[in-house]
């Protein structure tokens, strides 16, 4: 399936702020401003694992990844990256990359469950948004 037929997941579009999209992924902001967290969705229909993925798209997959994670150390200097795909509430392929500081309020814990979600006010949220599309058109 193609890009034509991708539909992001409801419960990933309810809990996110769209950053933007690259070549492959959509970029989400993850409505939780305990940390910076964002997500790479794959803008492809009916994948639930990476290895479902063309290999060109794992490829892209992995470079978006990694320009992702450069421009979350660069702006945010965490202790540690987190990165996942757990994939087990929704079973859209997506990756979270989370910036984490062992001063964090779930460090050094997983931040899933820990607490109920600290919501980003508007402005903090388009601040985080402009200034991820700027770092990751750089």
């Amino acid at each position: 399936m193609s890009e034509a037929d991708f539909n992001l997941h409801p419960q990933l579009a309810q809990d996110t702020h769209c950053v933007t999209d690259l070549p492959l992924c959509r970029v989400l902001l993850m409505n939780e401003s305990r940390y910076p967290w964002f997500i790479l969705v794959p803008r492809r229909a009916a994948i639930r694992e990476i290895h479902e993925l063309e290999l060109a798209d794992r490829q892209q997959l992995w470079q978006e990844s990694d320009q992702l994670s450069r421009a979350l150390m660069a702006l945010f200097q965490p202790h540690k990256l987190n990165l996942a795909a757990l994939g087990n509430m929704v079973p859209q392929l997506h990756l979270h990359h989370i910036a984490r500081f062992q001063t964090d309020a779930a460090w050094p814990a997983p931040v899933w469950g820990k607490f109920a979600p600290q919501a980003y006010t508007t402005e903090v949220a388009a601040r985080h948004v402009c200034t991820m599309q700027a770092a990751l058109q750089a």
